[in-house]
């Protein structure tokens, strides 16, 4: 029944480190990773296992090197055909395609992270909060924040297909928060409802409550469709 432990290579290591920022959303599509040299400095390991890892972060297409400028975080938009939701860019998508997606996608998550999340994973969320609140201080929307925040949750699930779902979803998702914050921030009290609801998604799962953090975040994106569906009706 028992099977023999295997110890991990430092590459693998250096792999999972590269991989989590990635999925984090902490490096970002576009982001320009430290050289192979700055790396191994950085990680106190030899260049040849930095190049290991790198490699296969590109075999999994993670990651691309660019001739004569870097190693990059893939951005979709590069090529659509490394991710099949980028070909929706080009069409005509509302906001509440996505929110009803999301709806499925991050209920289910808030569950699993509240069962799964890490300290470390929980301090993140709310890294992300603050940084949100600090945007929004100096007159942002804390677009960049926000979706940290929802990575993070995803990250939280432990689930590599939830993960690289919200992953390939980034580009939709970062346009549809931007969106949404843009039209939700136009009435005076509706910024300080959505960090309401943050906050209550964020003590569900710090508080490993499931039931809790499946509703927070029900309320959370439900809250988002019911206005955008008012604000259309009353377009008409």
């Amino acid at each position: 029944m028992l099977k023999p432990i295997k110890p991990k290579r430092m590459s693998d290591l250096v792999f999972e480190q590269l991989r989590d920022l990635v999925f984090k959303g902490r490096l970002k599509p576009g982001d320009r990773l430290m050289t192979e040299r700055e790396l191994a400095e950085s990680l106190g390991v030899s260049r040849p296992t930095v190049r290991e890892a790198i490699n296969k972060m590109v075999a999994l297409q993670l990651i691309e090197h660019r001739q004569g400028q870097g190693t990059f975080v893939n951005s979709p938009e590069i090529s659509t055909a490394r991710n099949p939701l980028a070909l929706l860019m080009g069409q005509d998508v509302s906001l509440v395609d996505l929110l009803e997606v999301r709806l499925g996608l991050e209920c289910n998550a808030a569950i699993m992270a509240a069962r799964r999340a890490t300290e470390e994973d929980i301090q993140d969320l709310g890294r992300s909060l603050e940084d949100m609140a600090e945007e929004r201080k100096n007159g942002g929307l804390g677009t960049n924040a926000d979706v940290r925040f929802h990575m993070g949750i995803a990250y939280a699930t432990r689930n590599i297909v939830q993960i690289h779902i919200m992953k390939n979803f980034f580009d939709l998702l970062i346009h549809g928060i931007k969106e949404n914050l843009q039209r939700l921030y136009e009435v005076p009290e509706y910024p300080e409802i959505i960090a309401g609801h943050h906050t209550a998604i964020f003590e569900a799962i710090g508080n490993h409550d499931p039931d809790a953090a499946y509703e927070a975040m029900r309320m959370h994106i439900t809250f988002v469709i019911d206005f955008l569906n008012r604000q259309d009706i009353a377009a008409l």
